[in-house]
């Protein structure tokens, strides 16, 4: 069974634990970063906002920063990017990716089709943009988000696999087909989280779980 490590201590981020384990994937949960290690891959999961400073830019309206998380997760990647080990990141994670790699975040969107103050999931279309979620979901899919920041400027080597109906981007993947990110929450719509009004986010974690396979079996035979 594959192996995901994703920070957090033992109360934090049941529904991705549940999520993983659904799909048949052994997740990790630690503070502990150096037990992902032996991990075959990393989750990102979502959370607050990413100090703006780490992609140059002062404060307009980023709340619940956390600098200590920001550095942990950044180091994650840096080094899940040299074991060459695939990466899925889920709102603030796919967010966070887009700051690993050199972009920029939209700080405070206004409140709209993606956010609610009270924090309840909002529902809405999404166009693929590329083969890899057109082949997961269909060139147009209805999903969740609750965020107030987006991907703005591109980092290095990711590209669009999804927008919303206002151009906000919905999800990324590497050029080395690696490193996955989405702005909904498939964790919030999958297994026993599954809804009527959405597609199944179980189809993301187990592709996610097949490129881990994928991967190591490439691995194994270099």
């Amino acid at each position: 069974m594959k192996r995901v490590f994703f920070r957090g201590r033992e109360d934090e981020f049941q529904n991705y634990w549940d999520a993983l384990t659904a799909c048949g994937l052994e997740p990790v949960r630690s503070m502990d970063l150096t037990a992902a290690a032996d991990c075959d891959g990393l989750l990102l999961p979502g959370g607050g906002d990413v100090e703006p400073v780490r992609y140059g830019q002062e404060n307009r309206g980023s709340r619940g920063i956390n600098p200590e998380r920001d550095q942990a997760e950044l180091e994650l990647i840096r080094l899940f990017r040299q074991l060459d080990r695939p990466i899925l990141g889920i709102c603030r994670g796919h967010q966070i990716l887009n700051v690993a790699f050199g972009g920029t975040l939209i700080q405070d969107m206004p409140e709209q089709d993606h956010w609610r103050a009270d924090g309840v999931d909002q529902v809405h279309p999404v166009r693929a943009v590329h083969p890899v979620m057109e082949e997961l979901f269909g060139t147009e899919f209805v999903t969740n988000s609750t965020h107030h920041q987006a991907v703005d400027r591109l980092g290095e080597g990711l590209i669009v696999t999804c927008r919303g109906t206002d151009g906000v981007v919905e999800g990324l993947i590497h050029e080395n087909g690696k490193i996955l990110g989405v702005q909904f929450h498939p964790e919030r719509m999958a297994y026993a989280l599954r809804r009527p009004d959405t597609v199944d986010g179980g189809v993301l974690f187990r592709a996610f779980r097949e490129l881990l396979e994928e991967t190591e079996n490439r691995r194994m035979k270099e």
